[in-house]
């Protein structure tokens, strides 16, 4: 909430087993994709955040029915959909609202979707979304902030993604599957949340093939079905974990989760000399030798480095004796946060709104800090987890935007951990948070 304050006695080693929730990222499209389904959708390990929880209520101003029966369980009807408009502050301030104009469009024919919002980072244009639904024969407009998308009949064709795009990628396959004929998006997102809303849609009743390599081939059915079906365990809230348990310097099982999606953290991770083993669906994370190694980290569309795990990275970067080099290949001006890690100590430097140079070694201590987006907000814990003294970080909505029971994970770890009450953000916060 905004009136809260996350505060945190830093300087204890986490210890223990952390259970990962479902991903947030797969989570968010496969409710979004129930809509194009003509019945009920029992969705199991769904995360309780705020985003989950805003989606919902947009789902049900369409006429759907929609809501948790149980403590990671949705269930979505979507048999009654009598609009095809989202629009309003919950659409404008998340980013997967884009995903509404695949599915109404695939179901309806029509979208009007207002343009979505998200953390503050980053240009996150829909050009390559309106590319691939033109592509399937619709048009498109823009007008007063809404964009509105329709079309007599959908048909099959290629779509050649310009750039790697996760959010383009999932739009068009949800545009797709209701569609005559076949549908061939090229150069498709390979990240493991597209594998999973293309499971989804195919246990659905969906035909689509190729999910998790660069050509996804989608053969149009009639019609969908309803069904069951469970979410991925969340790929980055292990490796916040993961990354967390090595920058305190403790031992922690990280379970619930699909290691092979942690590969390339992993790597990172032994590089710099941090002690990993792995089981089939846990790993543990310790740290083995006093002093970390420095490294550099280019973030890349999966499997690469997510974008998702960059600023936490850093912050244990400043553990690394040396200096290291974070480079954000996937969003421009994702590097905003860095201020409030040297408030703490940290001595980075940002060179153009891509590349970061951690000169490490330096010890972080308390200080009051905003969370700058979702990500970053993670990577201020993480900070506040290392640091000497208490720490206290405000602009909390955007960590409840992605982490479930974060506090009480962490607090079954060993930290010194809690939320408190307080009156509005103070003033030199405030003006460093615009």
């Amino acid at each position: 909430m905004n009136d809260e304050k996350m505060v945190i006695l830093g300087g204890v080693p986490l210890s223990g087993e952390v259970k990962i929730s479902g991903a947030k990222n797969s989570a968010v499209a496969i409710l979004v994709a129930s809509i194009l389904v003509n019945g009920k959708c029992v969705i199991e390990n769904v995360p309780r955040v705020s985003d989950i929880y805003d989606l919902i209520g947009i789902i049900k101003s369409l006429g759907c029915e929609a809501g948790f029966v149980g403590n990671d369980v949705v269930e979505v009807d979507c048999s009654g959909i009598k609009s095809h408009r989202a629009v309003g502050e919950a659409v404008r301030k998340i980013r997967a609202s884009s995903y509404f104009m695949g599915a109404l469009l695939g179901r309806m024919k029509k979208a009007s979707v207002d343009l979505p919002g998200g953390c503050d980072f980053g240009v996150r244009p829909i050009d390559l979304h309106l590319k691939g639904f033109k592509a399937l024969g619709a048009e498109s407009d823009i007008e007063y902030g809404v964009v509105n998308i329709k079309a007599d009949k959908l048909v099959g064709d290629t779509v050649y993604m310009d750039v790697v795009s996760v959010g383009a990628t999932i739009d068009v396959m949800l545009a797709a599957v209701l569609a005559d004929g076949m549908t061939v998006i090229d150069s498709a997102a390979k990240e493991p949340h597209v594998v999973d809303v293309a499971n989804f849609l195919n246990s659905m009743g969906a035909n689509i093939r190729g999910a998790g390599t660069d050509v996804i081939k989608i053969r149009g059915v009639k019609e969908l079905h309803g069904g069951t079906f469970s979410v991925i365990p969340d790929q980055i809230e292990a490796g916040t974990f993961m990354i967390a348990a090595a920058a305190t310097g403790g031992d922690v099982i990280v379970s619930n989760i699909i290691p092979k999606h942690m590969e390339s953290l992993s790597a990172k991770l032994e590089e710099m000399g941090v002690g990993l083993e792995e089981d089939d669906e846990a790993i543990r994370v310790y740290v083995k030798r006093p002093e970390l190694r420095r490294c550099n980290v280019k973030t890349q569309p999966y499997p690469g480095f997510p974008t998702d795990l960059q600023p936490q990275m850093l912050v244990l970067l400043t553990k690394a004796k040396g200096t290291s080099i974070m480079t954000e290949n996937v969003w421009d001006n994702r590097l905003k946060y860095v201020s409030e890690l040297n408030r703490m100590g940290a001595a980075i430097t940002v060179e153009g709104s891509d590349v970061a140079v951690v000169e490490g070694g330096t010890k972080l201590t308390g200080a009051p800090v905003c969370a700058k987006d979702l990500r970053a907000g993670a990577a201020m814990v993480i900070a506040g987890l290392m640091a000497d003294g208490v720490t206290e970080i405000y602009n909390l909505k955007y960590i409840d935007r992605g982490y479930e029971d974060l506090e009480k994970k962490l607090r079954a770890l060993g930290a010194q951990i809690t939320r408190r009450k307080v009156n509005p953000m103070p003033d030199y916060l405030k003006a460093a948070n615009k």
